[in-house]
């Protein structure tokens, strides 16, 4: 019988000759991602830190990003904690403020690779399976167990197989697909599941599995993953230049759950409605919903094809009154690279404002919170009841291309009446 991607990785990792699905095993990741919660982990075993130490200063991989530059004294003492802890014990692996969002960090300085398995203090790392990686969120607990022991059990997750034939049309993007898939299975739909792609996946950009990976927690999912095809490896020629790693996927006669397929040719312009990322709609349907705030950015949406997609609607216009359009790059290369071609100056001059590379609005942290009664049109993943301030404004979830259009008009729109 064959094996799926999550039980064959799990089965290197362990060295145990056959897994199944909910079998309990111990493994020792590659690498431990944590952020701004770090000081809080490192709170929970201060007295076990100084008697024993970390167990690797390779395996943490920290990024300060969450609430950048620190909004208050508190935050900001939470960041000098964090500091002192990095160079106390000698971690190697860090960014401080500006440097971009941990999980955008993670692929553009090739700790994401094939094969590789990484836990993080975060639910979004599911995003490295793009990559090929087993990649999962863990609680603060485990993670601060994880850098005084170096292991932790997981449960082997059962497979949900995806399949995708064709290619998206103009003015769709992986970030349609992905609202579509979570729309029609629900945010639960994928509890405790690997979910991988398959098929048609070289029709997708690398930033659009990526965004698509990101968000497989919001339908409850583990790991969302894709194979390792040229594409991946064009990527890590870049991002990972000499790195050595070991592609897995699963057997052809692998046994699955649960199997689903999509044509991406069908896949048209999707929002998420308020409160929930599974509430989905067309565009069509919400069409002409006045708007308040429009987000582009994010670990989801704010790498440079993202923005730069964005410029090209918006070249040479101007958002409508009333519409504040908030640009948020999800690291500094991306920031950099987007000055030297005049992306971010495209998107200024439209009437954007450039926040610094991190998190902040996205989670309600800092920057670019709602009021009572605003809405809101975003290419981050969550929209909660008051994910982004306050409990009775609301977000909507969309495309970059979609939150481009929306801005433009007052109102959500179609990205493809524009384009």
């Amino acid at each position: 019988m064959g094996k799926t991607f999550a039980e064959k990785i799990l089965m290197k990792k362990t060295g145990i000759k056959d897994l199944v699905p909910n079998q309990i095993v111990i493994v020792r990741p590659d690498h431990l991602l944590t952020h701004d919660n770090t000081s809080a982990i490192v709170g929970k075993v201060g007295e076990d830190l100084k008697k024993y130490g970390i167990v690797s200063t390779d395996m943490p991989v920290i990024a300060i990003d969450h609430t950048v530059p620190a909004v208050d004294e508190k935050t900001a003492a939470g960041h000098k904690k964090i500091r002192e802890f990095v160079k106390e014990y000698g971690v190697k692996n860090f960014f401080d403020v500006g440097e971009g969002v941990c999980h955008q960090l993670m692929v553009e300085k090739g700790f994401a690779l094939p094969g590789k398995l990484i836990l993080g203090s975060d639910s979004h790392t599911c995003m490295y399976g793009a990559l090929n990686a087993f990649a999962t969120g863990i609680d603060r607990t485990e993670a601060a167990a994880l850098l005084l022991t170096g292991e932790t059990w997981l449960r082997v997750p059962s497979t949900m197989k995806v399949v995708l034939k064709g290619s998206l049309s103009k003015g769709v993007t992986g970030k349609d697909l992905v609202l579509k898939i979570i729309g029609d299975i629900g945010a639960d739909g994928a509890n405790y599941k690997a979910v991988e792609y398959h098929d048609d996946v070289k029709n997708l950009t690398m930033d659009d599995r990526l965004t698509v990976s990101n968000m497989g927690i919001e339908m409850g999912a583990k790991i969302a993953l894709f194979p390792c095809d040229e594409l991946t490896k064009e990527y890590l020629d870049r991002s990972a230049k000499g790195a050595r790693y070991e592609p897995e996927w699963a057997d052809a006669d692998a046994v699955y759950e649960r199997e689903i397929g999509y044509n991406l040719n069908e896949i048209v312009p999707m929002v998420a409605k308020p409160h929930t990322v599974d509430n989905m709609a067309t565009v069509k349907e919400v069409e002409g919903l006045e708007i308040h705030q429009a987000l582009l950015g994010t670990c989801t949406n704010g790498r440079l094809s993202d923005f730069r997609a964005v410029a090209k609607i918006l070249k040479g216009k101007k958002v409508a009154p009333g519409v504040r359009l908030l640009i948020l790059p999800a690291s500094r290369s991306i920031l950099e690279e987007g000055m030297k071609d005049g992306t971010f100056q495209t998107l200024v001059e439209a009437g954007g404002t450039l926040l610094p590379a991190g998190c902040g609005p996205c989670l309600g942290a800092h920057q670019g919170l709602l009021a009572e009664g605003e809405r809101c049109i975003s290419t981050s993943n969550r929209n909660f009841k008051g994910r982004m301030g306050s409990k009775n404004a609301e977000v909507f979830l969309a495309s970059p291309l979609t939150v481009a259009a929306s801005a433009l008009k007052g109102a959500i729109a179609d990205p493809r009446e524009v384009l």
